[in-house]
C-alpha cells in the first residue's frame, strides 16, 4: 500500500500573500519586482515564472499586483505548516521550506490509510494555516513527488500500487528526477519523449546516452525503482546562497561586494549549524543563460568568513576573462565537504585563519540586534539582497 506523502504548498510567498490581504485573492499577483521570487497561479496563467526578469514578468501580465516579499511572514507560515507535518507522523523529511515527505506507515490503525490521512493533512493546512497545499501519495518518495507536481494546484492524488507504471509512463520525461534541459534535449533529439519510451530501453543504451550515473538512476525511475526511506534529521551536504543581479552590467566592484554579502551570509549559517566546510564553489550564470562553475577545496575545514571570502575571491578572479567576454547575470556560492564543527587535529604550520572568535562576536551582535547591525563598510548603503527563510542547517 502506498504510505508516503510529498506535501508541497502552491505557490508559497504569493499564497501567503493572498492570505494576508483579500484584496489579493483571486487576481495575478508577483512577489519580488527586480526578480521574481514567486507567482501566483492567476500569474502563472500569463508565462510568468520564478526568477524570471520583473520588467518581463510585468510586460507578460500588466494588471499583476506586484508586491515586496515578507521573509519574516514566510518563515512563520513555514513553521506553522511544518507543525501539522510533525503532529500527522513522526517521520517527516523536509526538503525546503515548503515542502516535505511525510511517511505514515504504521498509522493506519489509528489513523486510516494513506489517503486519508492527506485528506486531513489539506485541511488542517487550510483550516489552521490558511494555505492550500498539494499531496501526492505512493509508495515510494519518487512517485509520491511526481504525483504532487500532477496535482497541483491545490490537488490530492493517490498513486494506488497496480497502476504505477500506467500513470508514470506516459508522463514527459522531464518528470523524472534528474532531467533537466540538458537531459531532456539529449532525450528529445533520439525521439525519447515519454518516460514509457525511457523504460523501453536498456540500461546500457542510457548509460552509453547519458554516462553511467545518470543513465542508471533515470532508468531505475522510469521503472519507479526508488527504495530511498524518508529520513528524520538529515543534515545538509551542502549550503548555497546565490543573487541575480539582471541585465544591466556591473562594475567589478559591485560583483565583488555581492560575493562579500554571499560569503558574510553563509558564514554565519556555518557556524550557527556548528559545521565547518572545506570546499567553495563559485556559480555564475551569463547574459546568453549559460552556466560555469568553479570550486577549490582548501586544506583544512573552516568556518572562517575571511577564509571563505578569499577562496571565492580568488575563484573570481579565474573567472574575470569569461565575465568580461559573457557578461554576468548571476552569482551564487556554495560550501561543501560539511563536517561537524568537532575538535580536530590541527595541521602545521598553524593557520590563524582557523580561529572564528570574532566572526563568533558578531555573529551574537547581529542575532541580537539585526543583521544590519554590524556590516562591512563595502556594504553600506548597498542592497544586500533577502535572506530567505530555511530550513534549518
Amino acid at each position: 500500500m502506498p504510505t508516503i506523502l510529498h506535501a508541497d504548498l502552491d505557490s508559497f510567498y504569493a499564497s501567503v500573500e493572498q492570505r494576508d490581504d483579500e484584496r489579493l485573492r483571486g487576481r495575478p499577483v508577483i512577489v519580488g519586482a527586480g526578480v521574481v521570487l514567486a507567482a501566483s497561479y492567476e500569474a502563472k496563467a500569463y508565462g510568468v515564472r520564478t526568477a524570471m526578469g520583473g520588467a518581463q514578468a510585468r510586460r507578460l501580465c500588466p494588471q499583476a499586483a506586484v508586491v515586496p516579499p515578507r521573509m519574516s511572514a514566510y518563515s512563520d507560515a513555514s513553521k506553522a505548516v511544518f507543525r501539522v507535518f510533525e503532529d500527522t507522523t513522526p517521520l517527516v523529511e523536509g526538503l525546503s521550506i515548503d515542502e516535505a515527505f511525510l511517511d505514515v506507515r504504521g498509522l493506519e490503525r489509528i489513523a486510516g490509510s494513506a489517503s486519508e490521512i492527506a485528506v486531513r493533512l489539506r485541511q488542517r493546512v487550510l483550516e489552521e494555516v490558511g494555505l492550500p497545499i498539494t499531496v501526492g501519495v505512493a509508495r515510494t518518495k519518487f512517485l509520491a513527488k511526481v504525483a504532487s507536481g500532477v496535482a497541483k494546484p491545490n490537488g490530492l492524488l493517490v498513486v494506488p500500487p497496480d497502476r504505477e507504471l500506467a500513470f508514470l509512463h506516459p508522463l514527459p520525461v522531464e518528470r523524472l528526477w534528474g532531467v533537466g534541459h540538458v537531459t531532456a534535449a539529449k532525450l528529445h533529439s533520439r525521439g525519447i519523449r515519454s518516460v514509457a519510451h525511457v523504460a523501453a530501453l536498456g540500461e546500457p543504451a542510457l548509460v552509453a546516452m547519458l554516462g553511467r550515473a545518470s543513465g542508471r538512476h533515470i532508468h531505475a525511475l522510469a521503472h519507479n525503482r526508488d527504495p530511498r526511506p524518508v529520513h528524520v534529521g538529515r543534515r545538509r551536504r551542502s549550503i548555497g546562497s546565490q543573487r541575480a543581479l539582471g541585465i544591466r552590467p556591473r562594475s567589478f566592484a559591485e560583483i565583488d561586494a555581492t560575493l562579500v554579502a554571499i560569503a558574510d551570509r553563509l558564514g554565519r549559517r556555518l557556524r550557527a549549524a556548528d559545521r565547518v566546510c572545506r570546499t567553495v564553489v563559485l556559480r555564475l550564470r551569463f547574459a546568453d543563460f549559460s552556466r560555469a562553475t568553479r570550486s577549490y577545496t582548501m586544506p583544512q575545514s573552516t568556518a572562517q568568513t575571511q577564509a571563505i571570502l578569499e577562496t571565492a575571491r580568488g575563484l573570481l578572479a579565474v573567472a574575470t576573462p569569461m565575465i568580461r567576454r559573457e557578461g554576468l547575470t548571476l552569482i551564487g556560492l556554495s560550501l561543501t565537504n560539511l563536517t561537524d564543527a568537532t575538535p580536530f587535529q590541527l595541521a602545521l604550520p598553524f593557520d590563524d585563519r582557523l580561529d572564528t572568535a570574532l566572526d563568533e562576536a558578531l555573529d551574537e551582535v547581529r542575532d541580537r540586534f539585526g543583521s544590519a547591525a554590524v556590516t562591512r563598510a563595502v556594504l553600506l548603503g548597498r542592497d544586500r539582497g533577502f535572506e530567505v527563510p530555511l530550513l534549518p542547517d
